[in-house]
């Protein structure tokens, strides 16, 4: 009989800093459900949500907490 196999998901990597889901949602100025959304595809990496974010051509509201 052949066995089907589940792909193993392998952990990414986190790159930059974690963002909250509120952190990123008042950032980039987002209703809850879309913040949630592509948090849970992409993952809580700042680099990786900011670079998500310019992709689609969305400047952030409020400056970097972080930068600060």
């Amino acid at each position: 009989m052949t066995q089907i196999r589940e792909p193993e998901r392998r952990s990414k990597i986190l790159r930059g800093r974690p963002y909250s889901l509120d952190e990123f949602a008042s950032k980039y100025g987002l209703r809850s459900e879309q913040a949630e959304s592509l948090f849970t595809r992409f993952g809580p990496s700042s680099i990786e949500l900011d670079l998500l974010m310019a992709a689609k051509r969305r400047q952030p509201v409020l400056p970097d907490r972080i930068a600060e």
